[in-house]
């Protein structure tokens, strides 16, 4: 405050200062309240205006990039459509399906697999009689019809599968004509079902029958190249099954869950056993199958707009390769090439997407998945799930209805992409292994897709 303001004050208030007299003490104290008090009310009525002046006068001295404002806006223009891509990369799976899936709303879904077998030990008879084959397998899960009848067939193959080679989903398997049919007993649902199946002698007859080749060696033709593996499917009887099982690696050395072993006798009938393993802990080659036929849902139900690009209000996602949601984000692209937001910085960026019609889908996945294309054509993970999967969400959120998926990272990038390497596109889905779907609103949707948005601009 001044002190042309200040100097009067003090002035008048020295006059009334404590006086030794006692008979003026009591007077001098009630009028030096007095006064305090109107000070203070003074003090108060000019203080904003004191503070006021400050700001304005530090304004004038401070550079105008000292100053930043932040923005928030949930309108920024989202678009999606429903996808589907028949040739998917399937090889090395953690998990193998065998069967057949049906859903009103997507149809009929047929999964099978490939995989090599690998010798479990070194092969040491020289005459032997096989006396019975029997196959020791473990399924995950079991749904659909459980009644016994369902026939899995296994055929030999005729091309060389490798660990490191891609496979994809759509791929057409050449086999050698040589195939079994094994009945299935009665499945339980809800359970592991661990089953030891009866295979015919004439399986262990035509797989032993050159046993110099019951080696392996990477440097040399051994047994992958002469019996180079099982192409799995399941034969329905009545209405369809669906199985999960694991071909992948065991986590312990030496404990598997599937494999076939060949039950012998030598020439002195001693008893003799050889194991081929699927899930050997020294990986085997193996990829999936699958078929998705979206036409066999019901009329009115099932979905009508797959890879045209039609702007609907509802898109669809689906595990096991299936169907998964395409996101444009135009909005983003407009902020990006618009000069006025060069160099902002991004505070949030979250991607607010409604579900819809639980019944219909099934349960809830726990998690959606977004990725994005570079200009290369490879498709990855977004950044923020790269990084840290706990901070991109991506789970559903059951009392608003939506999945949440916290995208500031990837969007930083986008626009700090200056070679054009990203494009504003995403695509929403369901992992691969999974087996379950959703319906998701979009578009003109009454329960609209939101991207929060918000940012610094210095």
């Amino acid at each position: 405050m001044s002190q042309i303001i200040l100097m009067p004050i003090m002035i008048f208030m020295t006059r009334f200062y404590h006086n030794s007299v006692p008979q003026h003490r009591s007077f001098s104290e009630k009028l030096l309240r007095i006064i305090s008090l109107t000070i203070f009310t003074g003090i108060l009525f000019l203080a904003p205006s004191c503070e006021e002046d400050a700001t304005i006068i530090g304004e004038k001295l401070l550079p105008g990039s000292d100053f930043v404002s932040i923005i928030s806006t949930d309108t920024i223009s989202v678009k999606s459509f429903t996808v589907y891509t028949d040739s998917i990369r399937s090889d090395n799976p953690a998990y193998s399906y065998l069967g057949q899936l049906y859903n009103p709303y997507f149809g009929t879904t047929s999964a099978e697999f490939v995989t090599q077998l690998r010798l479990n030990s070194t092969w040491q008879e020289d005459v032997f009689t096989i006396d019975s084959v029997k196959l020791y397998i473990s399924f995950r899960d079991v749904r659909g019809n459980l009644q016994a009848g369902h026939i899995m067939r296994l055929t030999e193959i005729d091309e060389e599968i490798y660990v490191d080679s891609v496979y994809y989903s759509n791929k057409q398997v050449s086999l050698t004509g040589f195939a079994i049919d094994i009945p299935l007993p009665e499945l339980q649902a809800d359970t592991i079902n661990d089953l030891v199946l009866d295979l015919p002698v004439e399986f262990g007859t035509h797989i032993t029958r050159n046993t110099e080749m019951f080696f392996h060696d990477n440097a040399i033709p051994d047994f992958r190249s002469y019996f180079k593996g099982l192409y799995f499917q399941l034969i329905p009887a009545g209405d369809p099954a669906f199985i999960t099982l694991s071909v992948y690696p065991s986590s312990t050395y030496g404990l598997y869950s599937n494999y076939i072993v060949l039950f012998m006798h030598d020439e002195n009938e001693s008893k003799k056993e050889f194991a081929l393993i699927l899930d050997s802990y020294t990986r085997n080659a193996a990829f999936n199958k699958y078929t998705h036929d979206y036409t066999t849902g019901v009329p009115g139900k099932k979905i009508e707009h797959i890879n045209d690009g039609y702007f609907d209000t509802l898109t669809y996602l689906q595990g096991l390769n299936g169907v998964y949601t395409k996101i444009l984000l135009p909005g983003l692209d407009s902020i990006k090439n618009n000069p006025a937001f060069n160099g902002i910085s991004v505070n949030k960026a979250r991607l607010v997407y409604p579900y819809m019609d639980i019944e219909a889908a099934g349960s809830l996945p726990a998690q959606l998945l977004m990725r994005y294309t570079d200009n290369s054509g490879v498709r990855n993970y977004v950044h923020d799930y790269a990084t840290g999967s706990s901070f991109y969400n991506g789970s559903p959120d059951t009392v608003a209805g939506v999945y949440n998926f916290n995208l500031g990272t990837f969007v930083q990038i986008f626009l700090d992409d200056t070679e054009n390497k990203i494009k504003p596109e995403l695509d929403l889905y369901i992992h691969p292994s999974s087996t379950l779907q959703a319906i998701m609103g979009a578009n003109g949707n009454s329960k609209p897709v939101k991207f929060e948005f918000t940012y610094t601009k210095f």
